[in-house]
């Protein structure tokens, strides 16, 4: 106890909390690089065998860099590695200032790291995966401990007083605001409302596909490889293959690794994924219901499934913490200059506690604008763009058509993102032909949420003349988000893959 450092500082958690994210993102840049290797391979074969890829020819070269890897690991180092760093920490401290590192007590929590080890594998070993959970928690434990002070004179329970009250304040604020739409008013008002959270905001959407492929479930991916040479009857096989193109299952070459294999005959179709047996069913019965044949055969080849909860379950609550204790330490560092260590931990704590709810304030109020149909007209001229934009969420709520409104078309010129983007989804619900136009000039739009909202629109019009100039632009797009959009507008259009050459 007497070698650790004799300090009041409570710099530390910033300290032991970056050391974790530091950790997260070299596995994460390495995670997110492998992924996106044999994404690689995947997409360059499916545009080989003929089929239209997403992502196509302008990002796959990226897939084999370093920059989309790293870029795209920061949403596990800002999301899982935010997590884990928190809950390494406070074990830390719990075991220090409460327990009298007592190693009696290590017994439990080291049951609860193997047993968290073995859920994130329950399915089967990913190594990557299980490297999160093996070096990160330790590292953090190890130098939260190296560098935890020496417990003073000074009341505990202040000092904690202190730190979490503005955090369990905000939190009950914030969660007051928690509803289906909450991200979408964050993005609206916070993000898209400056020059920074635009930024911010293409970052995003720029790089966030390149983690989420590593982790999505078969159901949740756009396109799949499969392959049926072993399927004894051609026609059966010509039966299968058609539905299973359907379901943006592809069918490859026999000689590749693909998603799902499907061998047998037609009274007994055996369904594999990576050579081992995952089910099996009739033709008939995969005939009858094959959404259901295939949403049963990506649940039981879902290795990530406890990956990914604890992912997000890490994003909602590990990231604001961690904005909120590296926020507390930058400021605590400034004002111990000038104040002593209470005066600057609590003036720190009250300005990350204004921060936060500075931030939650625009939210705040672009939530609670409501717009009924008597007052449609009139909010959406009005002269404060987060009115016009509640009047066009209740157009999009209610179903009406926008074409009915008078001036809605200087909307496609506004300055505003979320105003351009909600205009998008307004023109997906009309059925007016002179605003599918409009629909057609928002993909031109410089912002790729306007330009996804308006693929969507497309997709949601059902007009399948959009489908030739949708096929074009997915070909000629440099980003793998309106390409996800467009794609997925084409499939709602009806349209779908041909067989492979």
């Amino acid at each position: 106890m007497s070698s650790r450092p004799n300090s009041t500082s409570l710099l530390y958690p910033a300290g032991s909390v970056l050391i974790g994210l530091l950790a997260t993102q070299v596995l994460a840049s390495l995670h997110v690089y492998l992924s996106n290797a044999e994404l690689y391979r995947k997409v360059k074969l499916i545009a080989e065998a003929g089929y239209v890829a997403v992502p196509n020819e302008h990002i796959m070269p990226g897939l084999r860099e370093f920059n989309p890897a790293f870029f795209g690991g920061c949403f596990f180092t800002l999301s899982l590695g935010a997590g884990l760093s928190l809950f390494s920490l406070a074990g830390a401290w719990a075991w220090d200032r409460l327990c009298g590192r007592n190693r009696v007590v290590l017994i439990p929590v080291i049951f609860l790291w193997s047993a968290a080890i073995v859920a994130v594998n329950i399915k089967e070993f990913c190594p990557m995966v299980t490297a999160y959970f093996v070096f990160i928690p330790p590292v953090v434990f190890f130098f939260t401990l190296k560098w935890m002070p020496q417990q003073t004179g000074e009341s505990l329970w202040l000092k904690l007083c202190i730190y979490f009250l503005p955090v369990l304040a905000l939190a009950v604020m914030w969660t007051s605001q928690a509803d289906r739409s909450l991200f979408l008013n964050i993005r609206d008002f916070l993000l898209l409302s400056n020059r920074v959270g635009e930024k911010i905001n293409d970052f995003y959407y720029r790089y966030t596909l390149y983690p989420a492929q590593s982790f999505k479930s078969l159901d949740q991916k756009l396109l799949r490889t499969c392959t049926l040479s072993r399927v004894r009857d051609e026609v059966v096989a010509r039966r299968i293959e058609s539905q299973l193109l359907r379901y943006d299952y592809l069918p490859l070459r026999p000689d590749i690794p693909v998603d799902l294999e499907v061998s047998g005959s037609e009274n007994t179709l055996v369904f594999k994924h990576e050579g081992i047996t995952v089910l099996q069913t009739t033709l008939k019965d995969f005939l009858y219901n094959p959404r259901k044949v295939l949403r049963d055969f990506s649940i039981k080849t879902d290795r990530f499934a406890v990956f990914r909860q604890a992912t997000i379950f890490s994003l909602l609550i590990g990231f604001p913490l961690t904005l909120y204790i590296i926020g507390y330490a930058m400021f605590r560092f400034l004002l111990r200059c000038f104040l002593g260590s209470l005066s600057s931990s609590a003036v720190a704590a009250i300005l990350c506690f204004s921060t936060g709810l500075a931030s939650l304030v625009p939210v705040y109020c672009g939530r609670a604008e409501t717009i009924n149909s008597v007052q449609l007209p009139e909010a959406l001229s009005s002269l404060q763009w987060q009115k016009r934009v509640a009047a066009l969420r209740t157009v999009v709520r209610s179903g009406q058509d926008i074409g009915n409104f008078r001036g809605y078309r200087r909307m496609l010129v506004s300055r505003h993102v979320p105003e351009r983007y909600w205009l998008a989804k307004a023109l997906g619900v009309s059925r007016r032909p002179e605003t599918y136009q409009d629909l057609l000039a928002l993909l031109d739009d410089p912002n790729a949420n306007v330009v996804c909202m308006a693929f969507q629109g497309l997709g949601q019009r059902g007009d399948r003349r959009a489908e030739k100039d949708i096929l074009k632009r997915i070909r000629a797009s440099n980003h793998w988000y309106e390409q996800w959009y467009a794609y997925r507008a084409l499939r709602a259009l009806g349209w779908k893959q041909k067989r492979s050459k």
